[in-house]
């Protein structure tokens, strides 16, 4: 561009907009005139003083916006600028011009649309507040350039009050709201399923549901997961929920969780994470605590490629806690020589149980595991039947070490009853290595008991979760029972239901333990 042109350009940073019109027919004219004399798109990001925070020139089509900070930015806030640039030969607001409003939170974004050169019509499009009919954004019809009738000002305070007030309390921490979205191939019945699960695993590492959102597609976007339209919904959704995290119920590769970040500007976290994070809360003995660095750092290890601080929105929080919390930056040779630690100490965690397996062995007494779905009532089963008080509460892996008591049974014979971790569907690789010291209990186990939760809508999905897992881990020549636990939830037409889809299984009703109940366990039947 020729100084001249630099030089009225440089003019414009001068000027003072109004909030309210957004531009005085003055500014319209200069605008449009350097425009059309340089051929190309020009741009003024505002502030909310009047003040242009940028002047920006593109080509004869589009605009490119760079990095803008992000220091105001809250997850219930727009940014506090406006965009208003020239469209040449008569061009609308684009799809594009959308979408950057929509990732960039801009408070509004208008069109001054040129014909010949000269200005002809305005065109304003700005962020909607959550409505019933789902709106993400309101695209006004065009009007004439000098008679534009909309109140940019009172229009975004308007929204930015409706946001507060939607949310409620204005300090509440922005990171203890999370959006949950599920993008998958499968039918949509499926992922509703699949994101219930994942609701409760939320809420038991911390976080409130703000919203969900579901889309069924043939083929996983490679860079975001989802396209770019769906893409610009769930920023809209989060902005809307004052969601400052977003959980995917899929595993996300590290390419797709630094793009995501990277737009949404807020925390991304999958499916694995989450469940790491949940473990990471619930560890407290040192193998429990070991287990769960190891499954970490094995996550963390591929996601440590280029510059370290791609992990820097994982670290601290939902998704960023525990014993690993400090390794997630380390570089890939100190977490390799950390992994390589870490599988040591577990091998001596492994010899010494397996000592212990081997002297209740000589002793000759059978072992029995608890086995089930998370949150079946497990520990809870376990302190009925034999008065202890093993922790025990109403939320997901509240147990990861296992757990083992004797208990007596009639014509003085005892055994030895183990409680253990809890299973999930799609329970990731990593968790099942990491905790291979855990789960070789079952190894030892001359019984299963399969504990379910009778009450749960998806009892029979969680069964078959169940044995599918202890079908890979080689465990199906294992004598079990399946025992139908929270029994007195029922009804008596699910109870009939219950026992027409397991005939052969037990019924484990609530109750309480008394010195002389702990004699016998009316659905356990064992013998040599």
């Amino acid at each position: 561009m020729k100084p001249s042109q630099l030089k009225k350009l440089n003019r414009l940073y001068f000027r003072s907009y109004p909030a309210d019109t957004g531009y005085t027919v003055e500014q319209a004219r200069e605008l449009a005139a350097v425009s059309r004399e340089i051929g190309r798109q020009v741009a003024l990001l505002v502030d909310r003083s009047g003040k242009p925070f940028l002047v920006l020139v593109g080509d004869a089509s589009s605009i490119y916006i760079p990095e803008l900070p992000r220091a105001r930015l809250g997850s219930r806030r727009l940014r506090g600028l406006r965009l208003l640039h020239t469209h040449l030969s008569g061009e609308k607001l684009t799809q594009e011009d959308l979408m950057d409003m929509v990732f960039l939170r801009l408070d509004s974004i208008c069109a001054l649309i040129l014909e010949q050169g000269e200005p002809s019509l305005a065109q304003v499009a700005y962020l909607m507040p959550p409505n019933p009919e789902g709106k993400s954004y309101e695209l006004l019809t065009p009007e004439r350039w000098d008679r534009l009738d909309v109140d940019l000002g009172a229009t975004v305070e308007a929204l930015e009050d409706e946001l507060a007030r939607t949310m409620g309390v204005q300090d509440v921490d922005e990171e203890s709201r999370a959006l949950l979205v599920s993008v998958d191939t499968t039918p949509r019945p499926v992922q509703e399923i699949s994101l219930e699960e994942l609701s409760d695993l939320a809420e038991t590492a911390g976080l409130e549901t703000a919203g969900t959102m579901i889309q069924r597609v043939r083929k996983l976007n490679p860079k975001f997961i989802m396209g770019k339209g769906k893409l610009a919904d769930l920023e809209v959704q989060a902005l809307q929920g004052d969601a400052g995290v977003i959980v995917f119920d899929q595993d996300l590769s590290p390419a797709q969780i630094r793009n995501l970040a990277e737009v949404t500007e807020r925390k991304i976290i999958d499916r694995t994470q989450l469940i790491l994070d949940i473990f990471a809360q619930h560890a407290t003995s040192r193998s429990g605590k070991l287990q769960v660095e190891m499954a970490q750092l094995k996550y963390a290890l591929p996601r440590l490629v280029g510059k370290n601080r791609a992990m820097s929105r994982l670290v601290g929080g939902i998704g960023g806690r525990g014993p690993g919390e400090t390794k997630l930056e380390i570089d890939r040779r100190r977490a390799r020589d950390r992994l390589t630690r870490l599988k040591k100490e577990l091998s001596q965690v492994r010899k010494r149980r397996g000592q212990t397996r081997e002297r209740r062995a000589k002793a000759g007494l059978p072992i029995v595991s608890l086995v089930g779905y998370t949150n079946a009532g497990k520990s809870t089963l376990l302190n009925t039947l034999t008065g202890s008080e093993v922790l025990a509460e109403n939320k997901l892996f509240a147990t990861l070490d296992p757990t083992s008591r004797r208990i007596r049974f009639p014509r003085e014979r005892e055994i030895v009853l183990t409680d253990t971790v809890g299973f999930i569907r799609r329970l990731p690789p990593d968790l099942q290595e990491a905790f291979r010291a855990t789960l070789e209990e079952l190894d030892s186990a001359d019984l299963l008991v399969l504990v379910a939760d009778a009450s749960h809508p998806e009892v029979e999905e969680q069964v078959n979760a169940v044995r599918s897992i202890l079908n890979e881990m080689k465990l199906d020549d294992t004598p079990n029972i399946l025992v139908l636990n929270k029994w007195d939830k029922l009804d008596a037409e699910q109870r009939e239901i219950m026992r027409n889809v397991y005939p052969d299984a037990c019924a484990s009703p609530r109750w309480t333990a008394t010195p002389s109940s702990r004699l016998s366990m009316p659905f356990l039947m064992w013998s040599d």
